[in-house]
């Protein structure tokens, strides 16, 4: 008989990383992916001597097209099905729209947008069958314009929207489906970005095991959303009690005093 997995996308480090752990933890098989095959596997060695199954390993780019039929052709040998789907992968990049090379920016909306959709309708008979869900990792980011980030946090909008779309129509189905939306978190991604260490408040930023405990907690609860930490809660709603072009002058200049011009 095939064996329910979690699929965790972007998983060599971060968010993804301490998800697979938490997953690991509670008992569930997982498939890896991201681009790092040597990272990937030290992680699957790392859950396998604590006495959980060796994770399966799969190197891929996400950004390219057809990703969920290659992820479909490496499980069916294994007779694996997806019970759960964590769209983690993704980056950013810092700086005006446009002066930042036109292709990582597509490359960008590629690897955020494109493949999370793809990923996330692709399963769905899997993961209805196994009562399970999909976790798709966004940003407090989402609820704002982005001046200095503007692709990045136009993204992150996207997969707020999506998500809560995808919650209710598969609802019905017995599929859960949550949006995780972390405020900043001290990992790769601010490297990958161009962003300072620490250049965000201090008020907003939480452990990325924090973020992916609470995650986890929430998917499994059937949560729509999950913001961690009240301080980014409050950030959520400043769009809905201030005048959007107040809130792009704003963080237009947030930007531009944290980053230079």
């Amino acid at each position: 008989m095939s064996r329910p997995v979690t699929i965790i996308t972007g998983a060599s480090a971060g968010i993804g990383a301490e998800l697979a752990r938490i997953f690991a933890r509670d008992g569930h098989e997982l498939v890896l992916i991201a681009r790092r095959e040597q990272v990937l596997n030290a992680l699957a060695d790392e859950i396998a001597k604590t006495g959980k199954s060796r994770p399966v390993v799969l190197a891929m780019d996400l950004g390219e097209a057809g990703s969920a039929e290659k992820i479909a052709e490496a499980l069916a040998p294994r007779d694996l099905e997806v019970q759960y789907l964590v769209n983690n992968a993704g980056f950013g990049l810092l700086g005006p729209a446009a002066d930042v090379p036109r292709g990582e920016q597509l490359s960008m909306i590629d690897l955020n947008v494109r493949a999370l959709t793809e990923l996330s309708v692709a399963f769905t008979a899997s993961l209805a069958k196994h009562r399970g869900g999909i976790l798709n990792v966004a940003s407090v980011a989402g609820f704002l314009p982005g001046p200095g980030m503007a692709v990045y946090y136009a993204t992150k909008a996207y997969v707020i929207s999506f998500s809560e779309a995808l919650h209710r129509e598969l609802k019905s189905r017995g599929i859960r489906v949550t949006v995780l939306c972390p405020g900043p978190v001290p990992t790769e991604f601010q490297a990958r970005a161009g962003v300072p260490d620490h250049a965000g408040p201090s008020l907003l930023e939480r452990d990325v095991k924090f973020v992916a405990e609470a995650g986890y907690r929430g998917l499994m609860a059937g949560r729509r959303m999950v913001v961690p930490g009240w301080p980014n809660w409050v950030v959520t709603l400043l769009p809905r009690f201030l005048p959007r072009g107040f809130v792009a002058w704003a963080m237009g200049r947030v930007q531009q005093r944290r980053f230079g011009p």
